[in-house]
């Protein structure tokens, strides 16, 4: 059984949409591409780094597989700490259409991809990561196949753009497994789900 752990950038307003630069997402006209960028210090980048750092395969949308398709195969000098893990996992792709999968070790998702998914999490093989791929989130979230959460959340308000939780999003109850605040005031907090929401009354 592999786990789908689902690690997200998100502002103190839940806004998920191109945390790492300007050209990263600017659909729906969104101008504040790159909102994270100044809160990615040396405590977030050993978090990331610990993510990194275990074995796992890639579960992607078809636009963050694009995204990252376009930069980490050829990634600078000083981002090889990241670039390599990525470049030699398994990268699965969820996407609607037929596209073309460059970056090796790709493997397109066919049919419904929730079935692939919970097909995908009873083979044998590490932990399935997911970044970013806010659609396909929901879909796992909405079939219940999301194990963990890794939310890094920065002290930034954006006001507008996608969100993970948006309208929509099915109700489950969260257990928190592990959480600290940086030096620089972002919070990286990893879930778990709990089961339903319970609801009561004050009154």
């Amino acid at each position: 059984m592999r786990d789908v752990f689902v690690t997200t950038f998100l502002s103190l307003d839940g806004v998920m949409q191109a945390p790492g630069g300007p050209e990263e997402d600017p659909s729906d006209g969104f101008t504040l591409g790159g909102w994270s960028f100044g809160y990615f210090d040396d405590e977030v980048g050993a978090a990331m780094d610990q993510v990194l750092g275990r074995p796992f395969d890639l579960l992607l949308g078809r636009k963050t597989y694009d995204i990252f398709a376009a930069f980490w195969p050829n990634a600078p000098e000083d981002e090889m700490d990241a670039a390599g893990p990525l470049n030699r996992a398994t990268k699965y792709v969820a996407s609607r259409g037929t596209p073309e999968l460059t970056w090796e070790k790709s493997v397109l998702l066919e049919g419904d991809a929730a079935e692939a998914v919970a097909a995908l999490k009873q083979t044998d093989g590490p932990e399935l990561q997911v970044h970013g791929s806010g659609d396909l989130v929901q879909t796992l979230l909405a079939a219940g196949l999301v194990d963990r959460w890794h939310l890094v959340i920065h002290p930034v308000l954006i006001g507008s753009g996608r969100r993970l939780f948006a309208d929509g999003t099915v109700p489950v109850s969260l257990e928190l497994v592990e959480g600290r605040v940086t030096t620089g005031g972002t919070f990286l907090g990893t879930y778990e789900p709990k089961g339903p929401v319970e609801v009561g009354s004050f009154g």
